[in-house]
């Protein structure tokens, strides 16, 4: 009974937060195509069957069955789709070119937009620094060995950087950390970066019990290493709280973009790449640690949704924007064929990532 109300406590903080995250997306799309006198049909929180849903004055708003996402329909958005002469005027399809490419990027924008909002808030109302971080911070390099430490045997030295545990090649301070963990007194190879070359180590983790969120006691890995927290922000005066707000959607902005072209470039593996189980513990275990922590992740998520979705890959509000940007040096619209063609390559590699993720999450979350 413990382990269900357990689980029932994590989905509930992932559909809270995902919730959240697809309300204020598909509502900046909503507000824009309002302001651009572009009629809105309907505007669901999430997809397929509806659950419930109510009509308030030309707008039909549901909340549906899978809560994986949402949509914003607009008159005239599908192709195809027969206006009369009366109702172009409040067609998607026969708005200006900078309404339409207004309307289709305030989703990702405002997913931006809720991140500076929770900092703003936060540094302005909270005694907490924020966590931004860069790829350095990230880095697992090693800053101090304590005297003693299964680390200081295992002859790690200041500066090293831990590149490979087992077979598992290490790009962030948190991978390691999880490896060692999940490792109390189990002897592991590690290979390190030192001074331009590698050494092979072989370090085995002291233990220490933990307390899960659920009450019972576990034992944890740890090899006795720190890393100083340079990446935090702090604002020094109420008045200062938006600027440094703004600072701290600039920081985790650029480093989505620089993770996702890392990954790109395969300078870190694809097996970072999380799906809706990822998100669900990764949600469930930020809001057991405090509303804080829970409310700093939505803030995260949110941000990486809005870079996500302005990738240029059709289907994504990023794969729109680039067909409005060739309408716009072409003179003309994309041919509906060519949309069509270029939509079908956009399900399938997003098919694709999806089932990557998925594949994921089963070896990474799902209990072992």
């Amino acid at each position: 009974m413990q382990a269900v109300q357990h689980y029932g406590f994590y989905v509930a903080a992932f559909v809270l937060a995902l919730g959240a995250l697809v309300a204020f997306h598909e509502f900046g799309h909503f507000w824009v195509a309002r302001r651009a006198g572009v009629k809105v049909l309907k505007f669901s929180i999430g997809f397929g069957p509806k659950i419930v849903g109510r009509q308030i004055g030309e707008t039909e708003y549901l909340v549906s069955a899978i809560p994986l996402g949402g949509y914003v329909k607009m008159l005239g958005e599908d192709s195809g789709e027969e206006i009369s002469e009366e109702d172009k005027r409040r067609s998607f399809s026969h708005a200006p070119l900078y309404k339409r490419f207004a309307i289709v990027a305030a989703g990702p924008v405002f997913n931006l937009l809720l991140a500076y909002l929770i900092f703003t808030v936060w540094l302005a109302t909270s005694s907490i620094p924020l966590f931004v971080p860069s790829f350095a911070d990230l880095a697992p390099t090693v800053e101090t060995v304590i005297a003693g430490s299964p680390a200081e045997a295992g002859k790690v030295k200041s500066g090293d950087k831990i590149i490979q545990i087992g077979d598992k090649h290490i790009n962030t301070w948190n991978e390691m950390t999880e490896i060692v963990k999940r490792s109390p007194g189990k002897p592991l190879p590690v290979v390190v970066e030192r001074e331009g070359r590698t050494e092979s180590l072989t370090i085995t983790p002291g233990s220490r019990k933990e307390t899960q969120s659920d009450g019972t006691e576990i034992e944890i890995g740890q090899i006795g290493i720190t890393k100083s927290n340079k990446a935090l922000l702090d604002s020094k005066h109420l008045i200062l709280a938006p600027w440094d707000g703004l600072r701290a959607t600039w920081g985790w902005t650029k480093l989505t973009i620089v993770g996702i072209w890392k990954m790109i470039t395969r300078e870190v593996s694809a097996d970072n790449i999380g799906g809706p189980l990822t998100i669900a513990k990764i949600s469930g275990d930020a809001a057991t640690q405090g509303f804080s922590n829970y409310i700093f992740l939505i803030a995260i998520l949110s941000i990486n949704l809005g870079v996500l979705n302005l990738l240029p890959v059709p289907v994504l509000d990023g794969g729109h924007l680039a067909f409005f940007t060739l309408e716009a040096i072409l003179r003309r619209p994309v041919s509906i064929r060519s949309r069509e063609v270029a939509q079908q390559i956009g399900i399938f590699l997003l098919i694709c990532l999806m089932l990557y993720a998925f594949k994921n999450d089963i070896l990474n979350v799902w209990p072992k």
